[in-house]
């Protein structure tokens, strides 16, 4: 059950890298969040108000925490576990839908970040150029199916546009050559797709979601950067590539498996799309609009929690993304992205036992979450593979020291810090 729990002044609830599962409720007294900005280093504070949650993201998505909670005047707060806070709180329809608009709007903040750190400017004012660019970059990587896509959509979203006569000769033109690829080359994916069970699969299989079925090809635009956002996917089978256009060029931001939502952020602050989503695989999905969203979430507490807690891994993953952007030695920022596939499939990249790691990736992958080009890339990772760091293979890289990346990227930061004190 939960409980009270009081503080005196100067006392610490939890310190920031703490692994600590509580959420809380402020019901008396002062405190304030403070923590590091990402790219300054500046210390950012927050004072928590009577009646509000913290702790909430670091609780549901089990990783630490990422702010220090200081005690200014004698306090008392509201102490629960997860699964307390999921069985008082998942029916709260105020609740719920207050934490998924301000999670969505920390999440597309950190975007925003993201895509300063990589020279794009998200364009909101003028979604019809926006999209127009996205085409083109599409058309340019001669990725003619996904341009065919974008283009249909940009017609369907603004018919009267003054960029309708470029937009009608690019997809003219993008048609042509997908045509000759269908007949000059044979279909990269002609598996079934694979369906993975989750809570969130177990909830939709049911023959009432039917109606609710799409299925999409590979290179399929399911959801274009800068068009309205009136939908939203769950995955049930497949694979959906989360892809922007950054100066003329695609980046990957990330790619999403079954059980998982996409689309929902747009629902949720009425913006325009801030990614590309297409099939990676072929893709089976279930398409939501607006008014089944806010039924779904009112309606059905368990997917309420799982938008939530989708909403704080994605957060802290973008982060964690962010994070290495901002490393400017791209050795060390290559050694970042090893670091973080290892945190991701496994947790520490501590210990002589998990020391070599085998990661499935590509240098384009690698280049993608660097935010490298291609050729950038591999020329860093031929400097590991001459130390003998790594090895390189078509479909798969292997680490042979996980700790020596970790190592690299340490020092970094410690070279970094002493310059900033100098």
């Amino acid at each position: 059950m939960p409980k009270v729990v009081s503080y005196t002044k100067g006392s610490i609830i939890y310190f920031e890298g703490d692994k600590d599962e509580r959420i809380f409720i402020l019901q008396k007294g002062t405190l304030i969040l403070s923590s590091k900005d990402i790219e300054s280093g500046a210390t950012l504070t927050e004072q928590i108000k009577t009646g509000e949650f913290f702790g909430v993201k670091s609780a549901l998505g089990h990783f630490p925490r990422e702010e220090t909670a200081t005690v200014l005047t004698d306090t008392s707060v509201i102490s629960m576990g997860v699964a307390e806070f999921e069985q008082i709180f998942s029916k709260n329809e105020q609740v719920i839908l207050k934490m998924l608009r301000v999670f969505s709007g920390q999440l597309r903040q950190i975007h925003k970040k993201t895509e300063a750190v990589m020279n794009d400017a998200f364009n909101f004012s003028n979604p019809e150029t926006g999209m127009y660019d996205v085409a083109r970059c599409f058309f340019e990587a001669e990725e003619y199916r996904s341009c065919v896509d974008v283009c249909n959509k940009f017609l369907a979203r603004f018919p009267a546009s003054q960029q309708l006569g470029d937009v009608e000769k690019l997809l003219k033109d993008a048609s042509v050559h997908n045509d000759r690829q269908n007949k000059n080359a044979a279909v990269s994916d002609s598996s079934e797709p694979k369906a993975v069970s989750s809570n969130a699969l177990r909830m939709f299989d049911l023959p009432t979601f039917k109606r609710f079925a799409k299925t999409y090809e590979p290179g399929q635009v399911i959801i274009s950067e800068y068009e309205p956002g009136d939908c939203f996917y769950l995955i049930q089978a497949g694979e959906v590539q989360l892809v922007k256009c950054v100066n003329g060029s695609n980046k990957n931001l990330d790619i999403l498996r079954p059980g998982e939502f996409f689309g929902e952020m747009a629902i949720l602050d009425d913006s325009p799309r801030s990614a590309t989503c297409l099939a990676k695989t072929t893709v089976e999905c279930l398409e939501f609009n607006k008014e089944n969203f806010r039924l779904l979430v009112t309606g059905n507490p368990q997917i309420a929690l799982i938008l939530l807690k989708l909403f704080c891994k994605r957060i802290y993953d973008q982060k964690r993304r962010f994070r290495i952007l901002l490393i400017k030695d791209k050795n060390a920022r290559i050694a970042d992205v090893f670091c973080m596939f290892a945190e991701m499939n496994g947790g520490s990249t501590g210990g002589a036992e998990v020391a070599l790691r085998k990661f499935n990736t590509t240098i384009s992958d690698v280049a993608h979450w660097a935010g490298l080009s291609v050729e950038e890339c591999r020329d860093e990772l031929s400097k590991f593979s001459e130390r003998r760091k790594i090895a390189i293979y078509d479909t798969y890289i292997v680490v042979n020291n996980i700790n020596d990346m970790r190592r690299l990227v340490d020092t970094y930061y410690s070279i970094h810090e002493m310059d900033k004190r100098i």
